[in-house]
C-alpha cells in the first residue's frame, strides 16, 4: 500500500488486523463452547448414585445418638435402633462399633479388643442376629 498522507493504508491495515483478532475469538470462543456442550450431562440423564452426591442434608447433633468404643464413634440416627443397641453387653457395642463405624475384619477387631478373630466372629454374628431378632419384635424393618 502507499503511504498517504491522512493515514488511509495504516487505517486499512489496523482495520484488517482487528477484524482478524475479533475472528480468532469469535472462532475460540465458539470452539470453547462446543467444547462444554459436549461435556455436559442434563440432570435427568444423571444417574440416581450421581445425583445423590448433588445435594446434601442438614445433620445436627441432636439427630442422632453416639456410642464410643476404643476411641472411636458410632452415630444411630434411626429412633428404635439406639434402644436395642444400648441394651447390649459393652464389649459387643464396641465389636459393632469397630466393625460399623471403621469396616475392620473380624482380625483387626480382635487385635484392638484382645480377641481372637473366632471369638470377635462369633460375638459379632450372634449380637448382630439378637439385634434383628429384637428389632423385627419391635415392627422395625431392614
Amino acid at each position: 500500500m502507499k503511504y498517504t498522507p491522512d493515514g488511509y493504508g495504516e487505517r486499512c491495515r489496523f482495520d484488517a488486523f482487528c477484524k482478524t483478532v475479533l475472528r480468532n475469538e469469535a472462532r475460540t470462543h465458539l470452539r470453547d463452547l462446543a467444547r462444554q456442550r459436549n461435556r455436559e450431562i442434563e440432570f435427568s440423564a444423571l444417574p440416581q448414585h450421581e445425583m445423590d452426591k448433588l445435594c446434601t442434608v442438614d445433620e445436627y447433633p441432636s439427630d442422632s445418638i453416639l456410642f464410643t468404643a476404643y476411641g472411636y464413634t458410632l452415630h444411630i440416627r434411626d429412633e428404635q435402633v439406639p434402644h436395642a443397641f444400648a441394651s447390649l453387653p459393652e464389649q459387643e457395642q464396641g465389636i459393632l462399633i469397630l466393625y460399623c463405624a471403621l469396616e475392620l475384619t473380624d482380625g483387626e477387631i480382635g487385635r484392638i479388643a484382645g480377641m481372637s478373630r473366632s471369638a470377635v466372629q462369633r460375638h459379632r454374628t450372634k449380637t448382630l442376629n439378637e439385634l434383628r431378632k429384637d428389632l423385627q419384635s419391635k415392627g422395625v424393618k431392614n
